[in-house]
């Protein structure tokens, strides 16, 4: 494992493991949220965002946190193996809500540079809600994620690798 994807529906936890990951790998972490959202919340164009995600994972070894299934041929091209984070949804969602009020009790900035903080509103009224998000798309991505992981088996290009509790996380971090 040199270049690795790692994937999830949002909560499941991408960003943490792919720090631990790269820690124990000694390489470096990507996190794709922090190359898209812009200042106050916006979003980079494609013709922004492709670049800074074929830059990220041009090196020789590299964890890349997030899915952004548009940038899929860029971040795939070189990679060797893909982990899914693929936690219940009881577990997704205890995981987000808890990320989610420590991150608007204390106005943690999300990205250096960004100012972007998690508020109250945004989070849990709005409709860009990071809860109403997990609701309308885990089923899918989960559905999506395990057609990903037949398609990549029959093709053995990359390793595909599912996880679906936080011990066979740390289990595979302990095996490093």
């Amino acid at each position: 494992m040199q270049r690795i994807n790692v994937i999830g529906t949002t909560g499941s936890g991408k960003s943490t493991f792919a720090r631990q990951l790269a820690d124990r790998l000694a390489c470096p972490c990507v996190h794709m949220d922090q190359l898209f959202w812009l200042p106050q919340w916006r979003e980079s164009s494609d013709a922004t965002f492709f670049p800074k995600v074929a830059q990220a994972v041009s090196g020789p070894r590299w964890v890349l946190d997030g899915n952004y299934s548009r940038t899929s041929t860029i971040k795939w091209q070189n990679a060797d193996t893909i982990i899914w984070l693929d936690y219940s949804f009881a577990r997704t969602f205890w995981q987000l809500f808890k990320r989610t009020t420590q991150r608007v009790i204390t106005r943690q900035e999300l990205w250096p540079g960004t100012g972007n903080t998690e508020s109250f509103r945004r989070s849990f009224l709005s409709q860009d809600s990071i809860f109403l998000w997990l609701f309308k798309n885990y089923k899918h991505n989960r559905r999506r994620y395990a057609q990903l992981q037949q398609t990549m088996e029959s093709s053995q290009q990359i390793r595909f690798v599912r996880l679906t509790s936080p011990a066979q996380a740390r289990m595979l971090l302990a095996s490093l």
